[in-house]
Protein backbone atom coordinates (compact mmCIF):
# COMPACT_ATOMS: atom_id res chain seq x y z
CA UNK A 1 0.00 0.00 0.00
CA UNK A 2 0.51 3.70 -0.66
CA UNK A 3 3.29 5.03 2.42
CA UNK A 4 4.58 9.03 3.08
CA UNK A 5 6.71 9.03 5.90
CA UNK A 6 7.21 12.92 6.46
CA UNK A 7 10.20 14.13 9.04
CA UNK A 8 12.47 17.19 9.82
CA UNK A 9 10.07 19.39 11.38
CA UNK A 10 11.22 21.34 14.17
CA UNK A 11 10.89 24.37 16.16
CA UNK A 12 12.50 27.28 14.73
CA UNK A 13 13.00 30.84 15.48
CA UNK A 14 11.97 33.40 12.59
CA UNK A 15 14.49 33.19 9.79
CA UNK A 16 15.77 30.18 10.41
CA UNK A 17 15.77 27.29 8.32
CA UNK A 18 14.98 23.31 8.13
CA UNK A 19 15.07 20.65 5.68
CA UNK A 20 12.21 18.07 5.51
CA UNK A 21 12.20 14.83 3.96
CA UNK A 22 9.03 12.19 2.95
CA UNK A 23 10.37 8.85 2.40
CA UNK A 24 7.45 6.87 -0.05
CA UNK A 25 6.84 3.61 -0.75
CA UNK A 26 4.07 1.28 -2.71
CA UNK A 27 3.97 3.10 -6.15
CA UNK A 28 6.37 3.54 -9.01
CA UNK A 29 8.22 6.66 -7.39
CA UNK A 30 10.31 7.54 -10.33
CA UNK A 31 7.52 8.08 -12.47
CA UNK A 32 5.66 10.19 -10.25
CA UNK A 33 5.48 13.65 -9.79
CA UNK A 34 5.71 14.64 -6.10
CA UNK A 35 4.24 17.59 -3.96
CA UNK A 36 4.65 19.10 -0.67
CA UNK A 37 1.05 20.45 0.76
CA UNK A 38 1.27 22.40 4.05
CA UNK A 39 -1.99 23.09 6.65
CA UNK A 40 -1.84 25.48 8.82
CA UNK A 41 -3.36 26.08 12.48
CA UNK A 42 -7.38 27.10 11.55
CA UNK A 43 -6.43 26.94 7.62
CA UNK A 44 -7.28 24.70 4.69
CA UNK A 45 -4.13 22.50 3.43
CA UNK A 46 -2.33 23.97 0.28
CA UNK A 47 -0.05 23.47 -2.26
CA UNK A 48 3.73 24.59 -1.82
CA UNK A 49 5.87 23.02 -4.16
CA UNK A 50 5.74 20.35 -7.04
CA UNK A 51 8.62 18.88 -8.54
CA UNK A 52 8.07 16.25 -11.89
CA UNK A 53 9.73 12.37 -11.86
CA UNK A 54 12.13 13.64 -13.22
CA UNK A 55 13.40 17.37 -11.59
CA UNK A 56 13.09 19.00 -14.16
CA UNK A 57 10.15 21.23 -13.65
CA UNK A 58 9.62 22.68 -10.80
CA UNK A 59 6.47 25.28 -9.37
CA UNK A 60 5.95 26.85 -6.06
CA UNK A 61 3.19 28.92 -4.54
CA UNK A 62 3.87 32.24 -4.79
CA UNK A 63 4.12 32.63 -0.74
CA UNK A 64 7.10 30.55 -0.76
CA UNK A 65 8.91 31.50 -3.94
CA UNK A 66 12.56 32.33 -3.48
CA UNK A 67 12.94 30.31 -0.04
CA UNK A 68 11.86 27.08 -0.84
CA UNK A 69 13.41 24.14 -2.74
CA UNK A 70 11.94 21.24 -3.48
CA UNK A 71 14.25 18.60 -4.34
CA UNK A 72 13.97 14.74 -5.10
CA UNK A 73 16.36 10.83 -4.71
CA UNK A 74 14.88 9.22 -6.81
CA UNK A 75 17.30 6.12 -5.87
CA UNK A 76 15.92 6.49 -2.15
CA UNK A 77 12.46 7.50 -2.90
CA UNK A 78 12.34 10.53 -0.83
CA UNK A 79 11.50 14.24 -1.99
CA UNK A 80 12.69 16.74 0.12
CA UNK A 81 12.02 20.42 1.14
CA UNK A 82 14.28 22.91 2.04
CA UNK A 83 13.38 25.68 3.61
CA UNK A 84 15.01 28.83 4.47
CA UNK A 85 13.92 32.45 5.99
CA UNK A 86 11.19 30.99 8.03
CA UNK A 87 8.59 32.91 8.74
CA UNK A 88 5.67 32.72 11.69
CA UNK A 89 2.85 31.82 8.29
CA UNK A 90 4.98 28.88 7.58
CA UNK A 91 3.83 27.18 10.60
CA UNK A 92 1.53 24.42 9.57
CA UNK A 93 2.16 20.48 9.41
CA UNK A 94 3.76 19.71 5.99
CA UNK A 95 2.67 16.67 4.19
CA UNK A 96 4.06 15.14 0.59
CA UNK A 97 1.75 13.62 -2.09
CA UNK A 98 1.62 12.91 -5.74
CA UNK A 99 -0.49 15.78 -6.88
CA UNK A 100 -2.27 13.80 -9.19
CA UNK A 101 -3.27 10.90 -7.25
CA UNK A 102 -3.49 11.81 -3.94
CA UNK A 103 -3.28 8.49 -2.10
CA UNK A 104 -3.88 8.57 1.89
CA UNK A 105 -2.20 11.00 3.40
CA UNK A 106 0.81 10.45 6.00
CA UNK A 107 0.99 11.68 9.47
CA UNK A 108 3.23 14.60 8.14
CA UNK A 109 5.76 16.74 10.00
CA UNK A 110 5.03 19.97 12.47
CA UNK A 111 6.77 23.09 11.81
CA UNK A 112 6.44 25.83 14.43
CA UNK A 113 8.16 29.27 13.53
CA UNK A 114 7.93 31.38 16.95
CA UNK A 115 10.47 33.43 18.81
Amino acid sequence: QVQFVESGGDLVQPGGSLRLSCAASGFTFSSAAMSWYRQGPGKERELVATITSTGVNINYADSVKGRFTISRDNAKRTVYLQINSLKAEDTAVYYCNNPYRLYTWGQGTQVTVSS
